[in-house]
């Protein structure tokens, strides 16, 4: 498998972000040569620890430019496309750079993986798309109807039907919807739940909480990295034209449970208020039994230990400058 790694170039989008990093650092790890491209929008210190690799390459620069987005598809075998403006309030402060970043951008990138030969096209999607379940008490599916609620997750269902409608030979198109993403990353970011009421526990002493009764599906950020290579590593029979959740079924939780796993590993008293929202339309639970099944993914990181490693980046001052924007979207 390593010498097949080593013959292999994979170009990442968005090599510079909270999962982009994990996911370049390991491919290097088993021999990929791995070329990355990313605007740099929250900074660049993630890549540092990627030049110790003689087959890291960097191109510096956003997937709008077309002329970039063909250097840095030169080559490659295939293409692992997780640049966006990523999350509801990125999105909705800046509409039409949303729009044209993660629609657009995403569009064009198909279109130049066409054109260069790319095998294999792996897509960053998320389990927002499930929007609000009729029925909370059961378990979206990669069957479920999609009903998204937000720009960002608009964006990401309109990209996922034109991907998977396309009917060449290449790339082969493999969808990624991923639950939301915690834990420790080179590109740390603590806008996310589970980081988020770390933060605020552990610093402040206190939490405000709203809707606390609707369910999220959570994955670590090193597993969901792990399932990417795990979907470019599988064969292409498996993976071509399949949509994955990504995740396990273990991890759905409403936020006032993420708060009691935050609050068991906090020593002292702290105070934390819940705000009713019951006009929030996102309450979604999510089965991750088909990529469990077709592609023997396993998690290997629960939300505990997750916690428990931010507290520990916390408490030990590995970062310190906590309201920095380098640490949010």
């Amino acid at each position: 498998m390593r010498d097949r790694c080593m013959e292999r170039c994979v170009t990442v989008t968005g090599c510079a972000g909270y999962m982009g990093s994990l996911v370049c650092s390991s491919l290097l790890r088993k021999g990929y040569k791995v070329r990355g491209l990313d605007s740099l929008l929250h900074g660049g210190s993630a890549l540092l620890g990627l030049y110790q690799y003689e087959n890291f390459q960097f191109v510096n620069g956003d997937i709008r430019d077309e002329q970039l987005l063909t250097e840095a598809l030169e080559g490659a075998d295939a293409v692992v496309h997780l640049a966006a403006i990523v999350g509801d309030p990125a999105c909705a402060r800046q509409p039409e750079i949303a729009r044209s970043v993660n629609l657009e951008g995403s569009l064009r990138l198909l279109e130049v993986a066409k054109e260069r030969g790319v095998e294999q096209l792996m897509f960053a999607s998320t389990c927002s798309n499930y929007g609000r379940m009729a029925d909370p008490t059961r378990y979206a599916c990669e069957e479920s109807p999609l009903a998204p609620l937000s720009l960002y997750a608009e964006t990401k269902v309109v990209v996922e039907k034109a991907l998977l409608g396309y009917e060449g030979s290449h790339p082969a198109v493999t969808v990624l919807r991923f639950a939301t993403v915690f834990g420790v990353s080179p590109r740390m970011r603590f806008d996310l739940t589970v980081n988020e009421f770390a933060l605020e526990l552990q610093t402040k002493r206190k939490l405000v909480i709203f809707g606390e009764q609707f369910w999220r599906p959570y994955v670590h950020v090193r597993d969901a990295a792990s399932a990417v290579v795990l979907a470019l590593e599988s064969p292409t029979e498996k993976v071509r034209g399949q949509v994955f959740n990504v995740g396990d079924t273990d991890q759905n939780y409403q936020k006032r449970q993420i708060v009691e796993l935050v609050r068991s590993q906090i020593p002292g008293s702290v105070d934390i208020q819940s705000v009713p929202r019951n006009e929030d339309p996102r309450d979604y639970r999510v089965s991750f039994e088909k990529i469990r099944r077709e592609l023997n993914f396993r998690i290997t990181i629960a939300i505990e230990a997750g916690i428990r490693e931010v507290l520990d980046v916390i408490r030990k001052k590995v970062i310190v400058n906590f309201e920095d924007v380098c640490y949010r979207n």
